[in-house]
């Protein structure tokens, strides 16, 4: 091929810009032809995926990742293409007729669904709705009501963590971040004074990492609230804490504060271990929720002791995990929520390799790991990628400028890199006058008109 690869990658997140990046290293593709052309895709104006939209806002450290995902995004060979839909403004043939390769890197946008009686009551929320609400995600709705003094959060990974902290939190205390005024507004009207976080598992089991878990104790006004007869720790915990540093250092946190006293402030954010909940209670809306107490079975996993417990809350906010969205033209596992594939190969109904059609990240292997394991899992995909390319079909209308064609001729919107730049730079212009990095623009229709340069 004399011609530069070219290659579409839907979904601007950290995944498809790792799998950009590594495609653009010199020592990844043939050496006889390094040359590649890459164009990154994503439904929203804006690119960084969950950087931008599924980390809390008084997380800024996570959200410097942004910087290392510029320095990709401004390499000559890739070119960012905002609000441009999959399955919308484009379908696969369509990429198939502009790329050689295509990779859906779209990862999981939805919540994984409560198994419970009375989870379909009013108040009841999944975490991925709530955390698109409160970074300000172009396409939920701006109103969000907190309601009551006790809110429960079931999971136990950095989500339910997040989540918890929030709700928590002093609204007041998120004003120095990018947080906007209709979320700021929405969180000082909430009159929570205690949030609880079940997990069905003891603590040796606990899914959030130790930074995400001393976090909790650093919130002015809010006292974590750990309880002792929750300790239960068996050969297979004791297995677990000595084989993994992350369990190791959250047990001893927890332990710690399992042993001081009460420091009798005005919120609190209890941690319940041992506990499975059974039914969200109420009529009309939520009342309670009753939670069964487990013991360690010792073999590494839990039974139920037939004992039950209600507790005084009037919301439920599930963090137990997120699932990937169906995307036009490809097979679906419904059930884990990703792209059947092998090492990144999507493959179709009869478990064959679609040529030339690859995922990863979430979509991929599921909502599992940090942000920083979706780099080996690029690995993979794109070491797949180059495997295959000497029997890659090429594409029908490889030139950059041709795709630019169809998507006027279909009267996309759609935004460029430099688009983005004049968005942030923007943003960064309402939030100086309040001494902050930046402020979020609301709307789809704002970031398109400031990223297309447009006039209001």
């Amino acid at each position: 091929m004399t011609r530069p690869l070219r290659v579409g990658i839907v979904g601007s997140g950290p995944a498809g810009i790792y799998t950009a990046d590594l495609l653009t290293k010199d020592d990844t593709l043939a050496a006889e032809d390094t040359q590649v052309s890459i164009d990154i895709l994503d439904k929203l104006p804006s690119p960084y995926g969950l950087v931008r939209y599924g980390v809390a806002p008084d997380h800024p450290r996570i959200k410097q990742i942004q910087g290392a995902l510029h320095k990709v995004l401004d390499k000559p060979q890739i070119r960012f293409l905002g609000n441009v839909e999959y399955g919308v403004d484009l379908k696969l043939d369509d990429l198939r007729r502009h790329y050689d390769a295509v990779v859906f890197a779209t990862g999981s946008d939805r919540d994984r669904a409560l198994d419970l009686p009375g989870a379909e009551l009013p108040g009841c929320h999944g975490a991925a709705d709530f955390v698109a609400w409160y970074d300000s995600h172009p396409d939920v709705t701006p109103e969000w009501r907190v309601n009551g003094t006790g809110v429960a959060v079931i999971g136990a990974g950095n989500v339910a963590v997040d989540v918890a902290r929030i709700l928590a939190k002093d609204a007041g205390d998120l004003l120095s971040t990018d947080i906007t005024d209709n979320v700021h507004r929405d969180l000082a009207a909430k009159d929570v004074t205690d949030v609880h976080v079940f997990a069905r598992r003891g603590i040796a089991h606990a899914k959030f990492t130790p930074m995400e878990l001393r976090e909790l104790d650093k919130q002015p006004g809010v006292e974590v609230v750990v309880y002792p007869e929750d300790f239960d720790i068996d050969d297979a915990c004791v297995a677990e804490i000595e084989s993994n540093n992350h369990a190791k250092t959250n047990v001893k946190v927890l332990q710690n504060w399992a042993m001081r006293d009460p420091k009798g402030l005005p919120r609190r954010l209890h941690l319940h271990f041992l506990h499975r909940p059974v039914e969200v209670l109420g009529a009309d809306g939520v009342t309670g929720l009753r939670t069964e107490r487990m013991e360690l079975d010792g073999n590494g996993g839990v039974r139920g002791t037939g004992e039950f417990v209600d507790h005084d809350v009037q919301a439920v906010y599930r963090a137990i995990g997120y699932l990937g969205s169906p995307l036009a033209d490809l097979p679906f596992d419904a059930e884990r929520g990703v792209l059947p594939n092998d090492g990144g190969r999507v493959l179709d109904l009869d478990e064959n390799a679609i040529s030339g059609v690859y995922t990863t990240g979430w979509i991929k292997r599921g909502p599992v790991g940090l942000i920083g394991h979706t780099k080996g899992d690029a690995l993979e995909t794109v070491g797949n990628l180059v495997a295959d390319r000497p029997g890659l079909a090429p594409a029908e209308e490889p030139e950059p400028e041709a795709f630019l064609r169809l998507l006027d001729e279909r009267r996309v919107p759609y935004t460029t890199w430099e688009g983005w730049q004049r968005l942030e730079a923007h943003e960064a212009t309402l939030g100086e006058p309040h001494g902050r990095a930046r402020v979020k623009v609301l709307t789809r229709t704002e970031m398109t008109r400031v990223a297309r340069g447009e006039d209001a």
